[in-house]
């Protein structure tokens, strides 16, 4: 299964002004809200369970109905608490890092695996 990573924009066109948006890519484990993360070296360790992947309504006129929310696997990402990042994805080989941000920063423990060479 490809996880679609989608990033939160929003555009003005340069016709008349309009504006379209994007949602940003969640993942909701464990009452928490987890981000996608690009260029972090990590590895995925143990299964710990499914985490949600929510629908998208960025045009805000869907029916709750017909959104349909995914579920994956989570798995914890070695030497960093679940608290602070999962892996999710089909298998610990096939994952991509997702963390919980405080604000817009990351965990320092994530930015510590992207200052390393």
């Amino acid at each position: 299964m490809v996880m679609p990573a989608v990033a939160c924009t929003s555009e003005s066109s340069s016709g008349g002004g309009e504006q379209s948006a994007s949602c940003a890519y969640q993942v909701l484990y464990q009452d928490r809200t987890y981000r996608d993360v690009a260029n972090v070296e990590f590895t995925a360790g143990e299964k710990l369970g499914p985490a949600t992947i929510p629908p998208c309504d960025d045009t805000g006129g869907q029916d709750k109905d017909e959104q349909a929310e995914e579920t994956t696997t989570a798995y914890r990402v070695d030497g960093i608490s679940p608290e602070a990042a999962v892996a999710i994805g089909d298998s610990p080989d096939d994952t991509m890092l997702v963390t919980a941000y405080s604000g817009n920063e990351l965990p320092s423990e994530i930015q510590k695996l992207i200052d390393e060479p």
